[in-house]
Protein backbone atom coordinates (compact mmCIF):
# COMPACT_ATOMS: atom_id res chain seq x y z
CA UNK A 1 0.00 0.00 0.00
CA UNK A 2 2.92 2.19 1.36
CA UNK A 3 4.65 1.83 -2.30
CA UNK A 4 1.62 2.15 -4.26
CA UNK A 5 1.42 6.02 -2.26
CA UNK A 6 5.30 6.61 -2.90
CA UNK A 7 4.85 5.45 -6.98
CA UNK A 8 1.52 7.65 -7.10
CA UNK A 9 3.07 10.89 -5.36
CA UNK A 10 6.87 10.33 -7.92
CA UNK A 11 4.09 10.33 -11.04
CA UNK A 12 1.93 13.69 -10.04
CA UNK A 13 5.80 15.24 -9.52
CA UNK A 14 6.64 14.25 -12.74
CA UNK A 15 3.64 15.45 -14.10
CA UNK A 16 3.80 18.61 -12.19
CA UNK A 17 7.36 19.59 -13.44
CA UNK A 18 6.03 18.09 -17.05
CA UNK A 19 3.74 21.14 -16.79
CA UNK A 20 5.91 23.50 -15.48
CA UNK A 21 8.49 23.00 -18.19
CA UNK A 22 5.97 22.70 -20.96
CA UNK A 23 4.40 26.27 -19.70
CA UNK A 24 7.55 28.41 -19.57
CA UNK A 25 8.58 26.79 -23.20
CA UNK A 26 4.92 28.01 -24.72
CA UNK A 27 5.62 31.53 -22.86
CA UNK A 28 9.51 32.06 -24.51
CA UNK A 29 7.67 31.01 -27.57
CA UNK A 30 5.26 33.55 -27.28
CA UNK A 31 7.82 36.47 -26.35
CA UNK A 32 9.90 35.52 -28.65
CA UNK A 33 7.04 36.00 -31.29
CA UNK A 34 6.25 39.30 -30.44
CA UNK A 35 9.02 40.62 -29.81
CA UNK A 36 11.89 42.81 -32.24
CA UNK A 37 14.63 40.11 -33.82
CA UNK A 38 17.43 41.24 -31.69
CA UNK A 39 20.97 42.09 -33.93
CA UNK A 40 23.76 43.75 -32.94
CA UNK A 41 22.81 47.70 -33.24
CA UNK A 42 26.80 48.36 -32.80
CA UNK A 43 27.54 47.29 -36.40
CA UNK A 44 24.57 49.30 -38.07
CA UNK A 45 26.09 52.58 -36.81
CA UNK A 46 27.09 55.02 -39.91
CA UNK A 47 29.68 56.60 -37.85
CA UNK A 48 33.05 56.63 -39.37
CA UNK A 49 31.92 55.79 -42.76
CA UNK A 50 33.67 59.05 -44.28
CA UNK A 51 37.27 58.70 -42.36
CA UNK A 52 38.68 61.56 -44.24
CA UNK A 53 36.36 63.44 -42.78
CA UNK A 54 37.22 65.84 -39.47
CA UNK A 55 33.77 67.21 -39.16
CA UNK A 56 32.07 66.90 -35.62
CA UNK A 57 28.42 66.18 -36.39
CA UNK A 58 27.11 66.66 -32.97
CA UNK A 59 28.35 70.19 -32.84
CA UNK A 60 27.03 70.71 -36.74
CA UNK A 61 23.60 69.27 -35.80
CA UNK A 62 23.88 72.20 -33.15
CA UNK A 63 25.12 75.12 -35.18
CA UNK A 64 28.10 75.76 -33.96
CA UNK A 65 29.38 78.29 -35.73
CA UNK A 66 32.72 77.68 -35.97
CA UNK A 67 32.24 73.82 -36.39
CA UNK A 68 30.06 74.95 -39.82
CA UNK A 69 33.17 77.23 -40.70
CA UNK A 70 35.41 74.24 -40.23
CA UNK A 71 33.32 72.27 -42.71
CA UNK A 72 33.15 74.56 -45.77
CA UNK A 73 36.60 74.88 -45.42
CA UNK A 74 36.55 71.00 -45.43
CA UNK A 75 34.16 71.40 -48.69
CA UNK A 76 36.66 73.19 -50.42
CA UNK A 77 39.51 71.06 -49.69
CA UNK A 78 39.94 68.10 -52.78
CA UNK A 79 42.23 66.04 -50.92
CA UNK A 80 39.11 65.59 -47.97
CA UNK A 81 36.58 64.70 -50.62
CA UNK A 82 35.26 61.02 -49.83
CA UNK A 83 35.41 59.04 -53.20
CA UNK A 84 31.86 58.67 -54.12
CA UNK A 85 30.26 55.27 -55.52
CA UNK A 86 29.48 54.94 -59.44
CA UNK A 87 26.43 52.80 -61.56
CA UNK A 88 29.53 50.19 -61.56
CA UNK A 89 30.21 50.42 -58.15
CA UNK A 90 26.84 49.22 -57.19
CA UNK A 91 25.93 46.90 -60.22
CA UNK A 92 29.00 44.79 -59.00
CA UNK A 93 27.80 45.37 -54.85
CA UNK A 94 24.73 43.64 -55.47
CA UNK A 95 25.93 40.72 -57.14
CA UNK A 96 26.08 39.43 -53.61
CA UNK A 97 23.05 40.53 -51.45
CA UNK A 98 24.39 39.45 -48.37
CA UNK A 99 27.20 41.35 -48.49
CA UNK A 100 26.40 44.57 -50.08
CA UNK A 101 23.47 44.72 -47.64
CA UNK A 102 25.65 43.55 -44.31
CA UNK A 103 28.51 46.27 -45.53
CA UNK A 104 26.18 48.74 -46.65
CA UNK A 105 24.64 48.47 -43.01
CA UNK A 106 20.87 48.27 -44.13
CA UNK A 107 18.31 47.58 -41.23
CA UNK A 108 16.95 44.43 -41.98
CA UNK A 109 14.53 44.31 -39.12
CA UNK A 110 11.56 45.85 -38.13
CA UNK A 111 12.94 48.47 -34.91
CA UNK A 112 9.39 48.17 -32.80
CA UNK A 113 6.43 46.35 -32.94
CA UNK A 114 4.82 49.62 -33.62
CA UNK A 115 6.13 50.09 -36.86
CA UNK A 116 5.56 46.19 -37.88
CA UNK A 117 2.13 47.19 -37.40
CA UNK A 118 2.33 50.29 -40.05
CA UNK A 119 3.73 50.22 -43.08
CA UNK A 120 4.40 53.09 -45.47
CA UNK A 121 4.72 53.10 -49.51
CA UNK A 122 7.37 55.03 -51.21
CA UNK A 123 7.20 56.16 -54.43
CA UNK A 124 10.48 57.81 -55.81
CA UNK A 125 10.94 58.96 -59.04
CA UNK A 126 14.60 59.03 -60.15
CA UNK A 127 16.87 59.63 -62.86
CA UNK A 128 20.66 60.17 -62.27
CA UNK A 129 23.03 60.20 -59.14
CA UNK A 130 22.76 56.56 -58.09
CA UNK A 131 24.75 57.12 -54.78
CA UNK A 132 22.22 59.99 -53.94
CA UNK A 133 19.74 57.03 -54.38
CA UNK A 134 20.93 54.74 -52.43
CA UNK A 135 21.94 56.49 -49.52
CA UNK A 136 18.35 58.17 -49.86
CA UNK A 137 16.84 54.24 -49.51
CA UNK A 138 19.24 52.87 -46.88
CA UNK A 139 18.08 55.82 -44.72
CA UNK A 140 14.14 55.44 -45.30
CA UNK A 141 14.77 51.29 -45.52
CA UNK A 142 12.72 49.38 -43.15
CA UNK A 143 11.58 45.11 -44.18
CA UNK A 144 8.06 46.25 -43.39
CA UNK A 145 7.30 49.28 -45.59
CA UNK A 146 7.05 49.18 -49.85
CA UNK A 147 9.29 50.78 -52.31
CA UNK A 148 8.17 51.97 -55.75
CA UNK A 149 10.98 53.28 -57.64
CA UNK A 150 10.42 54.66 -61.37
CA UNK A 151 13.83 55.06 -63.45
CA UNK A 152 12.87 57.94 -66.15
CA UNK A 153 13.32 56.45 -69.60
CA UNK A 154 16.20 58.81 -70.09
CA UNK A 155 18.28 57.49 -67.73
CA UNK A 156 21.47 55.98 -68.95
CA UNK A 157 21.86 52.09 -69.29
CA UNK A 158 24.44 51.94 -66.00
CA UNK A 159 21.77 53.79 -63.96
CA UNK A 160 19.27 51.72 -64.67
CA UNK A 161 21.06 48.28 -64.28
CA UNK A 162 22.42 49.84 -60.58
CA UNK A 163 18.51 50.25 -59.54
CA UNK A 164 18.12 46.69 -61.21
CA UNK A 165 20.83 45.43 -58.68
CA UNK A 166 19.61 47.18 -55.74
CA UNK A 167 16.09 46.10 -55.92
CA UNK A 168 16.79 42.71 -56.68
CA UNK A 169 18.64 42.57 -52.87
CA UNK A 170 14.84 43.24 -51.44
CA UNK A 171 11.64 41.74 -51.88
CA UNK A 172 10.11 44.85 -50.80
CA UNK A 173 11.70 47.17 -53.10
CA UNK A 174 10.90 47.26 -56.64
CA UNK A 175 11.14 49.22 -60.19
CA UNK A 176 7.94 50.58 -61.33
CA UNK A 177 6.41 48.76 -64.16
CA UNK A 178 5.35 51.21 -66.64
CA UNK A 179 8.50 54.20 -67.28
CA UNK A 180 7.81 57.53 -68.19
CA UNK A 181 10.27 60.16 -70.42
CA UNK A 182 9.94 62.98 -67.73
CA UNK A 183 9.71 66.38 -68.79
CA UNK A 184 10.17 68.67 -65.72
CA UNK A 185 6.63 71.00 -65.51
CA UNK A 186 4.68 68.57 -67.72
CA UNK A 187 2.17 65.79 -66.76
CA UNK A 188 4.69 62.68 -67.34
CA UNK A 189 5.96 63.52 -63.90
CA UNK A 190 2.32 63.19 -62.39
CA UNK A 191 2.03 59.91 -64.45
CA UNK A 192 5.34 58.54 -62.83
CA UNK A 193 4.03 58.53 -59.63
CA UNK A 194 1.07 57.20 -60.85
CA UNK A 195 2.68 54.24 -62.08
CA UNK A 196 3.67 53.56 -58.82
CA UNK A 197 0.17 54.29 -57.28
CA UNK A 198 -1.15 51.14 -59.66
CA UNK A 199 1.83 48.92 -58.66
CA UNK A 200 1.40 49.46 -55.24
CA UNK A 201 -1.82 49.42 -54.87
CA UNK A 202 -2.04 46.03 -56.82
CA UNK A 203 0.80 44.71 -54.19
CA UNK A 204 -0.55 42.58 -51.91
CA UNK A 205 0.62 44.58 -48.52
CA UNK A 206 -1.56 46.79 -46.46
CA UNK A 207 0.18 49.79 -46.12
CA UNK A 208 -1.20 52.70 -44.64
CA UNK A 209 0.26 55.77 -46.05
CA UNK A 210 1.87 56.64 -49.48
CA UNK A 211 4.83 59.60 -49.28
CA UNK A 212 6.51 60.31 -52.90
CA UNK A 213 9.82 61.31 -53.38
CA UNK A 214 12.32 62.25 -55.60
CA UNK A 215 16.39 61.80 -55.88
CA UNK A 216 17.02 65.07 -53.84
CA UNK A 217 15.20 64.35 -50.71
CA UNK A 218 16.31 63.06 -47.39
CA UNK A 219 14.07 62.52 -44.37
CA UNK A 220 14.30 64.22 -41.14
CA UNK A 221 12.81 62.19 -39.18
CA UNK A 222 13.66 58.52 -38.33
CA UNK A 223 10.79 55.58 -39.79
CA UNK A 224 9.30 55.28 -35.78
CA UNK A 225 9.12 59.42 -35.60
CA UNK A 226 7.04 59.20 -39.23
CA UNK A 227 5.09 56.53 -38.34
CA UNK A 228 3.70 58.60 -35.31
CA UNK A 229 2.51 61.46 -37.04
CA UNK A 230 1.39 59.34 -39.24
CA UNK A 231 -0.89 57.84 -36.66
CA UNK A 232 -1.80 61.13 -35.67
CA UNK A 233 -3.36 62.37 -38.51
CA UNK A 234 -6.00 59.50 -38.09
CA UNK A 235 -6.98 59.19 -41.38
CA UNK A 236 -6.62 62.48 -43.09
CA UNK A 237 -3.73 63.12 -45.80
CA UNK A 238 -1.25 65.99 -45.44
CA UNK A 239 -0.20 68.12 -48.74
CA UNK A 240 -0.02 71.45 -49.07
CA UNK A 241 -3.08 73.06 -50.62
CA UNK A 242 -3.85 76.72 -50.74
CA UNK A 243 -5.94 79.63 -52.52
CA UNK A 244 -4.78 79.30 -56.48
CA UNK A 245 -3.21 82.61 -57.02
CA UNK A 246 -4.38 84.48 -60.02
CA UNK A 247 -0.88 84.26 -61.72
CA UNK A 248 -0.85 80.46 -61.59
CA UNK A 249 -4.31 80.31 -63.27
CA UNK A 250 -2.58 80.08 -67.22
CA UNK A 251 -1.32 76.95 -66.48
CA UNK A 252 -4.71 75.59 -66.19
CA UNK A 253 -6.89 77.69 -68.48
CA UNK A 254 -4.05 77.44 -71.42
CA UNK A 255 -3.07 74.35 -73.83
CA UNK A 256 0.08 73.35 -73.32
CA UNK A 257 2.48 71.01 -75.37
CA UNK A 258 5.46 69.44 -75.64
CA UNK A 259 8.31 70.23 -77.42
CA UNK A 260 11.95 69.04 -78.41
CA UNK A 261 12.07 67.62 -74.80
CA UNK A 262 10.30 70.73 -73.46
CA UNK A 263 6.78 72.06 -72.39
CA UNK A 264 5.21 75.41 -74.88
CA UNK A 265 2.20 77.08 -73.79
CA UNK A 266 -0.31 78.04 -76.95
CA UNK A 267 -2.81 80.04 -77.66
CA UNK A 268 -5.78 77.44 -77.36
CA UNK A 269 -8.43 78.03 -74.50
CA UNK A 270 -9.00 74.87 -72.34
CA UNK A 271 -12.45 74.36 -70.83
CA UNK A 272 -13.38 75.00 -67.60
CA UNK A 273 -12.53 72.23 -65.31
CA UNK A 274 -14.67 69.41 -65.05
CA UNK A 275 -17.54 69.25 -62.49
CA UNK A 276 -17.13 73.17 -61.89
CA UNK A 277 -13.97 71.55 -59.26
CA UNK A 278 -12.34 74.94 -57.36
CA UNK A 279 -8.79 74.75 -58.17
CA UNK A 280 -6.45 75.08 -55.76
CA UNK A 281 -2.27 75.21 -55.62
CA UNK A 282 0.29 73.70 -54.42
CA UNK A 283 3.42 71.37 -54.61
CA UNK A 284 4.35 68.26 -56.11
CA UNK A 285 5.04 66.74 -52.43
CA UNK A 286 2.16 64.60 -51.00
CA UNK A 287 1.63 62.62 -48.00
CA UNK A 288 -1.97 60.31 -48.97
CA UNK A 289 -3.98 57.89 -47.31
CA UNK A 290 -4.78 54.74 -48.80
CA UNK A 291 -7.79 54.96 -49.62
CA UNK A 292 -7.19 58.22 -50.85
CA UNK A 293 -4.78 56.64 -53.37
CA UNK A 294 -7.53 53.93 -54.24
CA UNK A 295 -10.11 56.47 -54.58
CA UNK A 296 -7.82 57.91 -57.41
CA UNK A 297 -7.30 55.11 -59.15
CA UNK A 298 -10.80 53.84 -58.77
CA UNK A 299 -13.37 56.49 -58.81
CA UNK A 300 -14.16 57.30 -62.74
CA UNK A 301 -14.84 61.63 -62.04
CA UNK A 302 -11.33 61.81 -60.73
CA UNK A 303 -10.54 60.34 -63.52
CA UNK A 304 -12.31 62.72 -65.77
CA UNK A 305 -10.36 65.20 -63.83
CA UNK A 306 -6.62 63.58 -64.65
CA UNK A 307 -7.06 63.48 -68.12
CA UNK A 308 -8.81 67.70 -68.02
CA UNK A 309 -5.14 67.87 -66.26
CA UNK A 310 -2.87 66.24 -68.93
CA UNK A 311 -2.33 69.41 -71.19
CA UNK A 312 -1.72 72.00 -68.50
CA UNK A 313 1.69 73.36 -66.79
CA UNK A 314 2.95 71.22 -63.93
CA UNK A 315 -0.02 69.54 -62.85
CA UNK A 316 1.84 68.36 -59.86
CA UNK A 317 1.09 71.54 -58.24
CA UNK A 318 -2.23 72.32 -58.58
CA UNK A 319 -3.38 68.40 -59.12
CA UNK A 320 -3.19 66.89 -55.69
CA UNK A 321 -4.12 70.22 -53.51
CA UNK A 322 -7.12 70.49 -55.70
CA UNK A 323 -8.24 66.61 -55.08
CA UNK A 324 -7.55 66.95 -50.96
CA UNK A 325 -10.40 69.53 -50.99
CA UNK A 326 -12.78 67.28 -52.58
CA UNK A 327 -15.21 66.29 -50.82
CA UNK A 328 -15.64 62.88 -51.83
CA UNK A 329 -11.79 62.21 -51.67
CA UNK A 330 -11.21 60.18 -47.94
CA UNK A 331 -9.36 62.48 -45.73
CA UNK A 332 -9.90 65.48 -47.29
CA UNK A 333 -10.65 68.91 -46.24
CA UNK A 334 -13.41 71.57 -47.15
CA UNK A 335 -12.71 74.53 -50.02
CA UNK A 336 -13.41 77.15 -47.51
CA UNK A 337 -10.33 78.86 -47.15
CA UNK A 338 -10.27 77.85 -43.23
CA UNK A 339 -8.93 75.23 -44.48
CA UNK A 340 -5.74 75.95 -46.50
CA UNK A 341 -2.55 74.42 -45.43
CA UNK A 342 1.02 75.99 -46.74
CA UNK A 343 3.92 73.88 -47.54
CA UNK A 344 5.43 74.51 -43.92
CA UNK A 345 2.38 73.66 -42.06
CA UNK A 346 2.13 70.48 -43.91
CA UNK A 347 4.70 67.62 -42.92
CA UNK A 348 5.19 66.35 -46.54
CA UNK A 349 8.22 68.12 -47.37
CA UNK A 350 10.55 71.15 -45.75
CA UNK A 351 11.80 73.66 -48.47
CA UNK A 352 13.31 76.96 -48.25
CA UNK A 353 12.44 79.32 -51.19
CA UNK A 354 15.13 82.31 -52.03
CA UNK A 355 12.44 85.03 -52.04
CA UNK A 356 11.18 84.03 -48.34
CA UNK A 357 14.67 83.20 -46.80
CA UNK A 358 15.87 85.86 -43.81
CA UNK A 359 15.57 86.92 -40.58
CA UNK A 360 12.98 84.75 -38.40
CA UNK A 361 13.57 87.05 -35.89
CA UNK A 362 11.85 89.71 -38.51
CA UNK A 363 9.19 87.76 -39.39
CA UNK A 364 10.69 85.25 -42.20
CA UNK A 365 9.43 81.77 -42.94
CA UNK A 366 12.96 80.53 -42.27
CA UNK A 367 16.67 81.41 -41.88
CA UNK A 368 18.95 81.80 -45.27
CA UNK A 369 20.14 78.50 -47.12
CA UNK A 370 23.47 78.18 -46.27
CA UNK A 371 24.11 75.43 -49.86
CA UNK A 372 23.18 77.35 -52.83
CA UNK A 373 19.60 77.86 -55.21
CA UNK A 374 18.84 75.90 -58.24
CA UNK A 375 15.44 77.28 -59.67
CA UNK A 376 14.94 79.47 -56.56
CA UNK A 377 14.82 76.37 -54.37
CA UNK A 378 17.70 75.73 -51.92
CA UNK A 379 20.08 73.24 -52.30
CA UNK A 380 20.90 72.84 -48.34
CA UNK A 381 23.96 72.70 -46.91
CA UNK A 382 25.47 71.59 -42.83
CA UNK A 383 24.44 75.08 -41.67
CA UNK A 384 20.38 74.56 -42.58
CA UNK A 385 20.33 71.16 -40.46
CA UNK A 386 19.48 72.43 -37.25
CA UNK A 387 16.20 74.38 -38.17
CA UNK A 388 14.86 71.38 -40.27
CA UNK A 389 15.10 69.28 -37.65
CA UNK A 390 13.46 71.34 -35.12
CA UNK A 391 10.39 71.29 -37.87
CA UNK A 392 7.76 68.64 -37.83
CA UNK A 393 8.36 67.53 -41.72
CA UNK A 394 8.96 64.26 -42.35
CA UNK A 395 11.55 65.02 -45.63
CA UNK A 396 13.35 67.79 -46.90
CA UNK A 397 14.37 69.05 -50.74
CA UNK A 398 16.83 69.42 -51.96
CA UNK A 399 20.18 67.59 -51.16
CA UNK A 400 22.78 67.07 -53.27
CA UNK A 401 26.13 65.21 -52.70
CA UNK A 402 28.05 67.72 -55.17
CA UNK A 403 26.86 70.60 -52.98
CA UNK A 404 27.17 69.60 -49.45
CA UNK A 405 28.26 65.65 -48.50
CA UNK A 406 28.77 67.09 -45.21
CA UNK A 407 25.15 67.98 -44.52
CA UNK A 408 24.25 64.37 -45.73
CA UNK A 409 26.98 62.71 -43.99
CA UNK A 410 25.72 64.17 -40.53
CA UNK A 411 21.96 63.98 -41.11
CA UNK A 412 22.03 60.03 -42.10
CA UNK A 413 24.37 59.91 -38.95
CA UNK A 414 21.50 61.46 -36.72
CA UNK A 415 19.09 59.73 -38.04
CA UNK A 416 20.51 56.16 -37.86
CA UNK A 417 21.82 56.77 -34.29
CA UNK A 418 18.44 57.99 -33.43
CA UNK A 419 16.77 55.10 -34.91
CA UNK A 420 18.71 52.58 -33.30
CA UNK A 421 19.15 54.59 -29.54
CA UNK A 422 15.18 56.32 -29.44
CA UNK A 423 15.22 56.11 -26.03
CA UNK A 424 18.45 58.22 -25.62
CA UNK A 425 16.78 61.31 -27.91
CA UNK A 426 13.65 60.95 -25.69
Amino acid sequence: MLKRKVRHCKVRRIAFLLFIVLTVAALTVVKNHSKTPAFPTRNLELVGENPSSNVNCTKILRGDSEELDGAKLELITVKNRKQRLTENDYINMTKDCYSFTRDRKYILYPLSNEEREFPIAYSIVVHHKIDMLERLLRTIYMPQNYYCIHVDKKSSEAFVAAVQGIASCFENVFIASQLENVVYASWSRVQADLNCMKDLHRADAQWKYLINLCGMDFPVKTNQEMVQLLKALKGENSLETEKMPPHKEVRWKKHYEIVADGIKKTDVDKVPPPFAMSMFSGSAYFVLSRPFVSHVLEDDKIRTFLDWSKDTYSPDEFLWATLHRFPEMPGSVPANSKYDVSDMNSIARFVKWQYLEGDVAKGAPYPRCSGTHVRSVCVFGAGDLQFMLGKHHLFANKFDIEVDPIAIQCLEEHLRHKALYPEIHG
